[in-house]
């Protein structure tokens, strides 16, 4: 325990730094790495500067503001690519389907039959049983055509 008290206070940023980019590690959010690179900033530049402890927090702050910033910049600037660019967009996925009328679009509105849901949808008219593509959506309202 003596030797935890008798650290320099340089090491413990570094710690924490360290700390904190193994939380990055294992709980990616593309986040704490920006305050962990103030951290690791913080404790070298007290280890070449002596600063009061206070002056340290004030010095972690201004980074971390920073380096946040500038993380969300970046990002901004190069987008990760997904593997899938429609995953949180379920409406379109759907575009191209075929679907089932199970209410009949009349004056423009009806509802079709997606999957195991029913979802309202807009287009030209057509009976229930009429098969329809999906090409589009509004919120959460489906715009179809004749298929």
């Amino acid at each position: 325990m003596e030797a935890l008290t008798a650290m320099e206070d340089h090491w413990w940023w570094l710690v924490f730094a360290a700390l904190l980019g193994i939380g990055e590690v294992l709980l990616p959010g593309v986040f704490l790495i920006w305050v962990a690179l103030a951290a690791a900033v913080t404790g070298l530049i007290s280890l070449a500067v002596p600063l009061s402890v206070p002056l340290q927090f004030i010095l972690f702050a201004t980074l971390c503001l920073i380096a946040v910033w500038g993380g969300r910049r970046w990002y901004a600037a190069n987008p990760v690519d997904s593997q899938d660019p429609m995953l949180n967009d379920r409406t379109a996925r759907l575009i191209g389907e075929t679907v089932i009328v199970v209410e009949p679009i009349e004056a423009g509105h009806g509802r079709v039959k997606v999957g195991d849901s029913v979802w309202s949808c807009r287009g030209p008219d057509a009976p229930v049983g009429a098969h329809v593509r999906i090409t589009g959506a509004e919120a959460s309202v489906l715009l179809v055509e004749p298929a």
